[in-house]
């Protein structure tokens, strides 16, 4: 099989964690699990070698690949096991896959988008930075409904790129994740796995960490990907133009709703199954997505950064950087009266590049790419994960938690919308065994408050007990003021030029957070600066100033 590049992780499925055996493995080099599952395959005169048939390897699970037997295929009720496997059919292709679906294509049923880190770096700057790129084709095997995402190598050989599926299973309301390795395809877990304790951020599950589909890039401009917003470049004379998939390639705007529907859709099946008893089994795997950052979205403005001089218009930041728009105000719908995002002078921007030297703001080492500047959609930045949000909000509208409940959470530490040390201590106050469903909102806010009794006002106890005496009829309009007053200073601080660096700095903090996910699958993401490494890890207060964090 090919050799699969630390760089290039999406790639990478069945990787272990990361180790000095495998961080930047050249191509060529095996990391282990790959290992094992061709090790499953016997050796080159091995009778089995070229036997297509569906292995199961769960990273962290399993120690060694196995076929699946007849019962376990029979359990599967997605359609690359009913139109494929279960039939001995195993395409080596993404044409082979797609052209093996009973309907043909059409724009009604199938969606092709297209994606690369490098796409949209000028063609003549850099004739040594590889030009890697990714389908993500969204289909409906049967009727409307999408329920297979397919992501693949674009401008390599389909027959030796990697080839990837996520296909719902209606029957067992999950996502099964499939990755070819030829001439086998291997069953690399279900939904269900990226919340078991032994598979949890283990191959597929280090970027599927919540069981669902992925699309970090989720809000306009969608950064890297093919949009309304952006073209990703090709040469005139590029083959890859007479790409029939190529041909198909519509903007990122239409995949992310379907991303946002098939989050729910999971989210909504998770919810049912570990409700239905009216007891939760496990309280902290759903809290965790309030209380912490189990993922994120990355965001940006919507301005390329190569057309932005000292005296272009101000920047529109991203919201989520700021604090979570998207539950607190859209969600929750606190009446906050202030501007959002504040205006960024551009001049302050452009300022910036040089203070912080993004002298190698796109850097790629594996190649020896690098180049001056910003990315091409300026200030990218982490924000609020629209999966956390989705449990969140379900959770809500199904009566587990109320809305109040989840603005006390979030107003904890609402400046800092993501990362957030401060909030995620509540998560001490989870339980952590069977919960009847009814109980356990009172439970948490309980233990909370009760603990809050013996602690300081400003401790995250505190805050929360503060907050949740407040009166129904209140609290919205009292986060809403807090809030208002907080973008009033962020308004007033921006405007300096020593306030919009402290931003900067608060950026890249969040930044360096996001590059120790698993999340972080490529070099070029994101900018480098000349903020060390080691860098005291920062935060935002209420008043708009950024300190270092405990």
């Amino acid at each position: 099989m090919d050799g699969i590049r630390e760089h290039r992780r999406a790639t990478a499925w069945l990787q272990q964690a990361r180790t000095a055996e495998t961080r930047g493995s050249p191509p060529g080099i095996t990391p282990p699990a790959s290992r094992a599952v061709l090790a499953a395959l016997g050796g080159p005169d091995s009778p089995d070698r070229e036997a297509p048939r569906l292995y199961r390897f769960v990273v962290g699970v399993d120690q060694q690949a196995r076929p699946l037997d007849a019962q376990e295929l029979a359990e599967l009720g997605d359609p690359m096991a009913e139109l494929f496997f279960r039939r001995g059919i195993f395409p080596l292709t993404v044409q082979d896959l797609l052209a093996g679906l009973p309907e043909p294509a059409t724009k009604a049923n199938q969606s092709v988008y297209l994606i690369g880190e490098a796409g949209q770096i000028p063609l003549g700057s850099a004739p040594e930075l590889p030009r890697a790129m990714r389908f993500a084709v969204a289909r409906a095997a049967t009727g409307r409904d999408v329920d297979l995402l397919v992501s693949t190598g674009a401008n390599e050989d389909p027959a030796t790129t990697f080839l990837q599926v996520a296909a719902w299973d209606p029957a067992a309301k999950v996502f099964n994740y499939y990755m070819r390795i030829s001439p086998v395809w291997v069953w690399a877990g279900n939904s269900w796995s990226a919340l078991a304790p032994g598979s949890r951020g283990h191959g597929c599950f280090d970027s599927h960490i919540n069981g669902s589909v992925v699309m970090k890039e989720l809000k306009a401009p969608w950064n890297n990907w093919q949009s309304q917003a952006a073209t990703i470049r090709l040469a005139p004379d590029d083959p890859f133009r007479s790409d029939p998939l190529y041909q198909q390639v519509i903007g990122a705007e239409n995949l992310e709703l379907t991303v946002r529907a098939l989050i729910s859709r999971w989210t909504a099946a998770r919810l049912a199954a570990v409700t239905q008893d009216g007891t939760v089994e496990h309280p902290e795997q759903l809290m965790r997505h309030l209380f912490t950052s189990t993922a994120v979205n990355l965001a940006s403005t919507a301005t390329q950064s190569s057309t932005i001089t000292p005296s272009s218009g101000d920047l529109l930041l991203p919201p989520g950087f700021w604090l979570n728009s998207d539950a607190l105000l859209s969600d929750l719908e606190l009446p906050v009266t202030a501007a959002l995002p504040p205006m960024a002078p551009a001049a302050h921007y452009v300022e910036s590049l040089e203070t912080f030297a993004f002298a190698f703001a796109l850097e790629e080492k594996s190649s020896g790419f690098s180049q001056p500047g910003d990315t091409f959609f300026a200030f990218v930045v982490p924000e609020p994960a629209y999966e956390d949000n989705e449990v969140v909000r379900q959770m809500v509208k199904q009566g587990l938690i109320t809305g109040k409940f989840a603005a006390c959470a979030f107003m904890v530490d609402f400046t800092n919308p993501v990362f957030s040390p401060v909030r995620e201590q509540l998560m001490a106050h989870v339980p952590t065994t069977p919960t009847a469903a009814t109980e356990l909102q009172d439970h948490i806010a309980r233990a909370i408050v009760d603990a809050a009794a013996s602690l300081p006002p400003g401790s995250p106890e505190g805050r929360f007990a503060a907050d949740w005496v407040l009166a129904d009829d209140t609290w919205p309009k009292a986060f809403a003021q807090r809030i208002d007053d907080y973008l009033g200073h962020v308004g007033r601080r921006i405007q300096e030029s020593a306030g919009f660096d402290d931003y900067v700095r608060l950026a890249e903090s969040r930044r360096r957070d996001f590059k120790a996910m698993r999340l972080n699958e490529f070099e070029l993401t994101l900018p480098a600066t000349n903020i060390p490494a080691d860098a005291p890890r920062l935060g935002m207060n209420d008043d708009g100033t950024v300190a270092p964090t405990p």
